[in-house]
């Protein structure tokens, strides 16, 4: 055994347990951790006889192993990302036309009231200021909201009505 080799493994046994954990904390999974420890400790092999002494040889191997975790971390979350958009696209879809079929069934509803009535609470969708509505469909505008109130509960009765069947 070569003496790089001698002082790599002497390197190893004094700082894998640490290593491990460290990589540990940042996955929280044992087999992640492994890899990371492999990861890292590769790197130092690689990497040894660029190491200066400027620092704690240990110092140099925690740094090492962090930035080995942070990249694996970052195409974890990548990963998971690539995973998750099909079914969020997917989700919004359905909520998309879901809404579509709300709406829908609103106006449906929105039909079947009285004309004075459907005129009135399309005034009140478009946001027309109430005397505006009042002015236009030629009531006071005290009387206007209570219509709208009475339109809106009216409304409200035929969607569940529509939504049991």
């Amino acid at each position: 055994m070569s003496d790089r080799e001698q002082a790599f493994q002497e390197i190893f046994k004094a700082n894998s347990k640490k290593i491990y954990h460290l990589c540990l904390g940042y996955t929280g999974d044992s087999d992640a951790a492994n890899d990371l420890l492999q990861e890292t400790f590769l790197k130092v092999w690689q990497n040894l006889d660029k190491f200066r002494n400027q620092s704690m040889i240990s110092t140099w191997i925690y740094r090492i192993a962090v930035n080995t975790c942070l990249t694996y971390l970052k195409k974890e979350k990548r990963a998971a990302k690539d995973e998750l958009t099909p079914n969020i696209i997917e989700t919004k879809e359905e909520e998309v036309s879901e809404k579509q079929e709300q709406i829908a069934t609103l106006y449906k509803c929105i039909a079947k009231l009285e004309e004075s009535e459907r005129l009135i609470i399309t005034m009140v969708m478009d946001e027309l200021p109430y005397p505006e509505i009042a002015e236009i469909s030629g009531i006071s505008e005290g009387n206007l909201r209570v219509k709208i109130h009475r339109i809106k509960h009216k409304l409200t009765e035929l969607y569940n009505q529509h939504e049991r069947l």
